[in-house]
C-alpha cells in the first residue's frame, strides 16, 4: 500500500485536479507515516494539502489538520 502526501507553502488553497500534477509530494507505506510526515511538514514552513492512498483513502487539508489535532490530544493525555 502506498500513500502520497502532497504539500505546498503556508496559505495554499485546497488543490484542484489540474494543479495536482505540479504539487510536491512524498510517498510512504502507511497512513501513520503519512500523518507523521504531515506533522513534520508543519515544522518546515510547508503545509500538507492532501493524502491519497492506493486503497482510495483521500484526506483533505481539513481532514489532516483534524487528525493531527486528535493525535496531539492523545499525546497530552
Amino acid at each position: 500500500m502506498q500513500y502520497r502526501v502532497c504539500s505546498g507553502p503556508r496559505g495554499s488553497a485546497d488543490p484542484v485536479a489540474p494543479a495536482m500534477e505540479n504539487l510536491l509530494f512524498k510517498e510512504v507505506a502507511t497512513l501513520d507515516e503519512a500523518l507523521s510526515w504531515s506533522r513534520h511538514l508543519e515544522t518546515t514552513g510547508r503545509v500538507p494539502l492532501l493524502i491519497q492512498g492506493d486503497d482510495g483513502t483521500r484526506m483533505t487539508k481539513r481532514d489532516i489538520i483534524e487528525a493531527l489535532r486528535v493525535g496531539m490530544h492523545e499525546d497530552i493525555a
